[in-house]
């Protein structure tokens, strides 16, 4: 991960939002832009009111500098080359269009909705970037860690699987050891025991192969985060069990992997990263960069 983008509105969720991605650890100096979307208001006036609308519009490109000016404090003295973008234009659309003129490697945006209804409210920019973009995401959510100073609790979201070993390795990259809570997580939907000896069976066969590539995925991750835990629930619905997880150990950072899928294909609902974006109560980063590599 050496080229981010930061989306910055001025609000509280997306000042939040740098605070948190400037608290996890890189190894590398990162390129990080800093993209402030500045939206022209269209509507058919008067001159005068023409002239109104023109110089609330300045007013917003300099409110963007001024946002911008915020977060160089935030990474002030880190390992950072910081670069600010401000172009015209609906902002879900503009971010995406900057992260592939960029070749990103990661779009971290705040995310507003905290209730349950909020999130589940479609047509967010946070939604939008997440679908659309062709980089992996970050969407931050607050949790109790900024302002504190206990470990960041991070849990990857591991199946066995192309897009769980492309999350794998994608996390891999970062340095967690610097004193994080790390938590390997598989959930593994379960067969009623009653149905019949054979579906037991297989059901046992399972648990062996999601032990074994939770030991696989441990092991990778023993040079960045050496005391990660592993766990493995059984549950009905894989996304519900993912989220209560989290919840019952106040992660501040869920990792999932997903597949990369066609235009048409992302608009259907029901896949467990939007599932766990829209419900989790933590940050949320969906990691497709390395699968996404390995299709091209």
């Amino acid at each position: 991960m050496k080229n981010v983008i930061l989306a910055i509105d001025g609000s509280g969720p997306s000042l939040e939002a740098a605070q948190f991605f400037a608290h996890l650890p890189h190894k590398d100096r990162l390129s990080l832009t800093v993209a402030t979307i500045v939206q022209r208001p269209y509507i058919h006036s008067s001159y005068a009111v023409g002239e109104l609308l023109e110089k609330a519009f300045e007013r917003d490109k300099e409110f963007a500098l001024e946002k911008f000016q915020e977060v160089e404090s935030i990474f002030d003295g880190a390992n950072v080359e910081l670069n600010h973008v401000s172009p015209e234009g609906a902002i879900g659309e503009s971010l995406v269009e900057i992260a592939k003129r960029d070749n990103a490697d990661l779009m971290v945006v705040g995310a507003k909705g905290h209730s349950g209804i909020a999130r589940l409210l479609l047509g967010s920019i946070s939604d939008h970037v997440a679908t659309h973009a062709p980089c992996s995401t970050l969407v931050v959510r607050p949790t109790e860690l900024l302002g504190h100073s206990r470990p960041i609790r991070v849990c990857l979201a591991f199946e066995l699987c192309q897009s769980g070993l492309a999350a794998l390795d994608e996390i891999a990259q970062t340095p967690w050891k610097t004193g994080t809570e790390f938590h390997l997580l598989t959930v593994q939907t379960f067969l009623s025991d009653f149905i019949g000896e054979r579906i037991a069976d297989e059901g046992l066969e399972l648990t062996k192969h999601a032990e074994q590539g939770l030991n696989e995925a441990k092991e990778r991750l023993s040079d960045v985060a050496p005391n990660a835990q592993t766990h493995l629930l059984r549950t009905d619905h894989v996304g519900e069990g993912i989220v209560s997880f989290v919840e019952d150990n106040k992660i501040d950072l869920l990792v999932i992997g997903e597949t990369p899928r066609s235009a048409v294909d992302r608009f259907l609902l029901g896949s467990t990263s939007r599932f766990v974006l829209r419900h989790a109560p933590c940050s949320v980063w969906i990691a497709r960069n390395k699968l996404l590599q390995q299709v091209q």
